[in-house]
């Protein structure tokens, strides 16, 4: 991603609405869906800043790869020791059946071969381990925040249940999130595209809209995994490498 990606991931990733309610979120998908093993070994692959550590302490024992030097400092000092810095999909020096789960959230939309990411995640988990990503969905709502962070492509529930079944892994359930703002997202990107400022920087909205926005997709929390979501802006998948 741009260098200014990962700034701005430092400095609001504790305050933007999206960050806050995504991690409450995705608490409730993992205790619901993927229902880890206690005291599990956890690996997030592409951790960023390190912001999911607390949600993904909840449910183990966390290590984690960022490729970003930058980014990888900030996130060591939330883990308090060291991160990995392999990329996928290698993951080189990552352990064969070594972790009870890996997740990788808005990463694997990153990686030129989605495939060959799957079959590296695939062989560092352990007997019956499970993975869960999130990658963003829908081809025709690409913009300027897809260019600024490197995506390679947007996802359809049919291109990512084909990545899944063609990787070493087995769907076990996926669906939308980020459900409830699609209708704001579609019309906002609409308009910077109308007046020419689709410049894709991720703001800190004025501090109401930013707690209304909060609100309404947390409230995702009290569904996901219980009943499927209407088309969101993003899409989850959980496998696992069977037993």
């Amino acid at each position: 991603m741009e260098r200014q990606v990962y700034d701005r991931m430092a400095e609001l990733d504790q305050r933007h609405w999206w960050y806050r309610a995504r991690r409450r979120v995705l608490a409730q998908l993992i205790a619901r869906v993927v229902r880890p093993r206690p005291n599990s070994k956890i690996l997030e692959v592409g951790c960023g800043t390190g912001h999911n550590f607390a949600m993904l302490d909840l449910f183990g024992s966390v290590d984690a790869i960022e490729v970003d030097p930058a980014a990888r400092a900030m996130a060591e000092m939330r883990l308090g020791r060291p991160i990995g810095s392999s990329p996928l999909p290698a993951l080189e020096g990552v352990a064969d059946n070594s972790y009870d789960m890996i997740g990788s959230f808005d990463v694997i939309e990153h990686i030129a071969d989605d495939r060959a990411a799957l079959a590296g995640i695939a062989r560092c988990l352990k007997p019956g381990g499970k993975f869960v990503m999130t990658v963003p969905a829908h081809q025709w709502m690409w913009s300027a925040h897809d260019v600024v962070n490197h995506h390679q492509r947007r996802y359809s529930k049919a291109s990512l249940k084909a990545l899944v079944d063609g990787s070493p892994l087995k769907l076990e359930k996926m669906g939308y999130l980020n459900s409830f703002l699609l209708p704001v997202a579609i019309a906002a990107r609409a308009a910077g595209k109308l007046t020419g400022k689709d410049d894709g920087d991720d703001t800190l909205p004025p501090a109401p809209l930013n707690a209304a926005l909060e609100v309404v997709f947390a409230q995702e929390a009290r569904l996901i995994g219980k009943v499927p979501l209407p088309p969101g802006l993003s899409l989850w998948a959980v496998a696992s490498t069977g037993t």
